[in-house]
């Protein structure tokens, strides 16, 4: 958990932290490789995280979260990371507190906090992010979806794919443009419940890291929904979603800190225990030199993390340290990962050790959220470069 390089951990936080990470160990790792090669999603685990708090993190107290700030997220999600093998899932937690509850919260909508923010943070119902379309990527702006007014509805047309959690969802937060014309501003956000007519949810294929967190396509066609389903004004959409983002692309990402951490240990533990030529792998620098990279990795990752959660915290504008942060953790997961393989050898590409799990899951995180390309388009944005 956080060294000396990350946070002081004040004694109610260290608490907190070493509780999550014992209820990560025993309650969440036990079968997770199972799970993963089965691709299943276990909705008894869900709702253990739900009653442990683990779904609704930054939500205010008032309305059942845990009403933490930014900094205290990333304790609780990287002690996560640490505990539980099984990544899939708490990749689907983070999906559904940070692109889902975050954005409901910020709102400000009364009535939509009052019908669904309580039933979301406390996890009794399953949210999904409905943004991402087949020609709205990383464009995400450039999205086709429409949502009409027709009296007291709208009526919503569209195609949404790689939606995190769309199979098991009750309920969807869907970005669609309420004025075509207006850009960033025409963009405005609905909560549509799952069985509104003209909603059909289509699970997608399996993936190659993350198995255990479930996708899929929504096809809307003329769902009408009424008005009191929008969130805020209309045009206020965009503005949701790219908050969200903000805690998604930080707080998020505190998962894979988590997870280079326990992969470290695991490494050091086979390094010293494996034998080739007479001599511990240990006192060979050129695994040496491989570890030693997977800890300056998981170091500065922790820095940047922690950093970027500080300046959240204080309401500092911090879009470059949360591109930044997102970007480098990602991208050192994925190095490290590999590292992990190459050190353990054979071993390592065989899925049922587990040894491969954070680079199959750390190579969708420089996709999700934002590419690494745009990641950097951001920072060279806030350097005067564009």
């Amino acid at each position: 958990m956080p060294t000396s390089l990350g946070p002081e951990l004040s004694s109610a936080q260290r608490e907190r932290v070493d509780a999550v990470l014992r209820f990560a160990r025993e309650r969440l790792s036990p079968g997770a490789r199972q799970r993963e090669a089965a691709g299943a999603f276990d909705r008894q685990l869900w709702d253990a995280c739900a009653q442990f708090g683990l779904t609704g993190l930054p939500i205010p107290e008032a309305y059942g979260g845990g009403g933490l700030d930014a900094v205290d997220t990333m304790t609780v999600v990287e002690a996560l990371g640490k505990g539980c093998e099984d990544g899939g899932l708490v990749f689907s937690l983070c999906a559904h507190m940070f692109a889902s509850a975050v954005p409901i919260w910020r709102s400000g909508d009364v009535n939509i906090h009052r019908r669904y923010l309580e039933a979301i943070a406390t996890g009794r119902l399953i949210c999904a992010n409905g943004t991402t379309e087949p020609e709205a990527g990383s464009d995400v702006y450039a999205m086709k979806a429409t949502a009409r007014r027709d009296g007291t509805s709208y009526l919503l047309d569209g195609t949404k794919c790689f939606i995190t959690n769309a199979p098991v969802a009750d309920v969807f937060l869907i970005y669609a443009k309420t004025d075509p014309s207006a850009g960033f501003l025409g963009v405005s956000a609905f909560m549509v419940p799952r069985e509104t007519p003209g909603l059909r949810v289509v699970p997608e294929h399996s993936k190659s890291g993350l198995k255990t967190s479930p996708w899929g396509t929504l096809y809307l066609e003329e769902c009408r929904i009424p008005v009191e389903s929008r969130l805020g004004p209309e045009g206020s959409g965009a503005a949701l979603f790219a908050e969200s983002m903000v805690w998604e692309r930080c707080c998020l990402f505190a998962y894979y800190v988590g997870a280079m951490d326990r992969t470290l240990d695991r490494v050091i533990e086979h390094a010293r225990a494996r034998s080739q030529f007479g001599h511990r792998i240990a006192s060979y620098q050129s695994v040496q030199n491989r570890i030693v990279d997977m800890k300056l990795r998981l170091e500065t990752s922790r820095l940047l993390l922690y950093r970027t959660g500080e300046l959240h915290r204080q309401g500092k504008r911090c879009d470059d340290a949360v591109a930044m942060c997102k970007l480098w953790i990602s991208e050192a997961a994925v190095a490290s990962g590999l590292d992990a393989v190459q050190i353990f050898g054979g071993t390592g590409i065989v899925t049922d050790t587990g040894v491969d799990a954070l680079l199959r899951d750390a190579v969708p995180a420089q996709i999700f959220s934002g590419t690494s390309d745009m990641q950097r388009m951001i920072v060279a944005r806030s350097l005067g470069l564009s």
